[in-house]
């Protein structure tokens, strides 16, 4: 059993104020009959319950595509420091929503978040092996002999061991680089032992998604055969 107010929100009818106002103006029912009270108990297993008679199931499923800017921390709150959180609409806020990985402060571009615990674990293992596509600009210029480094798998100077990752010079200064893991600030490690230091960094693709033209700090949800890419179907 669950609070009625409860159940609307993770349904996605709106965030608790709004769903309050929605039940006050009577468009919510239970099996049928009007119902105005939130806190009221229900059974989402054996009960129907509607909005503006649409019948709702439960918490629904979001993922969730942000173009994100530098100058915000991939977590869920921080007591010092603005987080992608606060880029999300407001009327996601209640959905429970977490970040898929992480990007880096100062790295922009794309980065998921889903509140579907089996997804957002499929994504972050590596185990999955899923490319994350950057487009780095840095120092020197990338050649062949670093091209075959990053293929064959680098050891970082402090002993992190990464897999073979690809390495695509684009001229002087400009590389993309695939990797199917997340290690810490693991790009820019890589791109440093290689005596490329990473000024600017920005993920362009992961998996199949890409961000195609969503404005920088601007988020969207995937539409379902996009999910559906995700989870390989």
């Amino acid at each position: 059993m669950e609070r009625l107010d409860k159940f609307l929100c993770d349904s996605g009818a709106g965030t608790r104020s709004q769903v309050k106002a929605i039940l006050k103006a009577g468009r919510v029912t239970v099996d049928g009959a009007a119902e105005k009270d939130g806190s009221r108990k229900i059974d989402p297993q054996t009960q129907i319950v509607t909005l503006d008679g649409e019948a709702l199931g439960g918490k629904r499923r979001l993922v969730v595509m942000l173009n994100k800017p530098a100058g915000f921390v991939t977590a869920t709150e921080d007591a010092r420091q603005r987080t992608v959180m606060e880029l999300l609409p407001k009327e996601w806020v209640h959905l429970d929503l977490k970040p898929v990985g992480r990007l880096d402060k100062d790295t922009e571009g794309l980065l998921l978040f889903t509140n579907d615990g089996d997804l957002l674990h499929r994504l972050i293992s590596p185990k999955q092996e899923v490319p994350k596509v950057y487009y780095a600009r840095h120092e020197g210029q990338a050649g062949d002999a670093d091209v075959a480094a990053f293929a064959k798998g680098l050891t970082l100077r402090d002993g992190t061991v990464c897999r073979p990752a690809m390495l695509e010079p684009l001229g002087p200064g400009e590389s993309l680089i695939t990797v199917c893991e997340g290690k810490y600030h693991q790009v820019r490690r890589m791109m440093a032992s290689r005596d490329m230091t990473v000024t600017y960094l920005e993920r362009r693709q992961e998996g199949p998604l890409s961000l195609g033209d969503l404005p920088r700090g601007q988020a969207r949800e995937l539409k379902l055969e996009e999910i559906l890419t995700l989870e390989g179907k």
